[in-house]
């Protein structure tokens, strides 16, 4: 976890999904204002695996550094699926999260942000156990720096990761591994029952985290209002302060003690349906109290 600071000095850390892979990451996060990034590092929809040039790899790395932005994080493969009832498909999925991880802490990236998959037509128990021998697996033999970060879900459908103690169950399994953490993404929550909206639907939230899982594993929140109401178990993305979590609830979280200091990183739409944006970024940086 990013190390504690005082909220009343202290410059939120904030930025989105950017776009262009390691080739075009930095040049987008300076034009929209980024400093923490998130990007895919190949095609989040399709089996190939990436094979960025170590030369890229290496200016990525550089560039970085230069303008001192980061944290970086890698958004997993949309396709893989950790509870999968399909043995190829779920093979499929281990190897693409194992090789994504490496390549990941290759880049100096902090995460590898990824949903923990579907059940579908399987029992609860036996797909919680596909995800926990799936995690085995992609950690088997991994000695890098880099996080595999299990994101929270919306619920819809049969998905893993819409509860806490789901996380909690995960990480006990795996004897609480360190190379495990956590992403909160706020519409996700929002969605899934957790009303971050609210003084007291936070408040709620942030104790159920500590006790299930704790604050020690949670290192990024993807931050996204919501088009859809509380518990809706729909994943509809709204910029900040447009939608049903609004600027109230948003300014709340940005404020709070232990969610302050995390990364904060866009999803949302765009004002100008481009994606994350600078005038979202300055949302965020105005509601936690700073100018610019």
């Amino acid at each position: 976890m990013c190390p504690a600071r005082k909220t009343s000095d202290s410059r939120l850390i904030v930025g989105g999904h950017v776009k262009g892979g390691p080739t075009g990451a930095v040049r987008h996060a300076l034009e929209i204002g980024a400093q923490a990034m998130q990007i895919f590092i190949g095609s989040p929809q399709s089996w190939k695996e990436p094979t960025p040039a170590p030369a890229d790899i290496a200016q990525c790395k550089a560039d970085i550094e230069k303008h001192e932005l980061g944290p970086l994080f890698v958004h997993g493969n949309y396709l893989v699926n950790l509870a999968s009832p399909s043995d190829d498909n779920w093979a499929k999925s281990v190897d693409n999260l194992s090789r994504a991880l490496r390549l990941s802490d290759k880049l100096g990236a902090i995460g590898l942000i990824f949903h923990p998959g579907s059940a579908r037509d399987l029992s609860y128990a036996v797909a919680m156990n596909r995800v926990i021998s799936a995690l085995t697996n992609v950690l088997a033999g991994y000695k890098g720096d880099c996080k595999l970060l299990l994101e929270v879900c919306a619920g819809q459908g049969q998905t893993i990761g819409a509860k806490f103690s789901q996380f909690g169950e995960i990480l006990s399994a795996l004897n609480h591994d360190q190379r495990l953490a956590v992403c909160w993404d706020t519409c996700h929550l929002f969605n899934a029952g957790y009303d971050v909206s609210s003084k007291d639907g936070l408040s709620r939230t942030v104790e159920e985290f500590e006790e299930t899982v704790g604050f020690s594993r949670l290192l990024a929140i993807h931050a996204n209002d919501s088009k859809t109401p509380l518990g809706a178990r729909r994943d509809r993305h709204e910029n900040i302060g447009e939608g049903h979590i609004g600027a109230a609830g948003f300014k709340r979280m940005v404020n709070h003690p232990l969610l302050r200091p995390l990364p904060w990183i866009l999803e949302v739409p765009g004002f100008e349906g481009k994606g994350p944006d600078r005038k979202n970024i300055e949302i965020l940086r105005r509601l936690a109290g700073e100018k610019r």
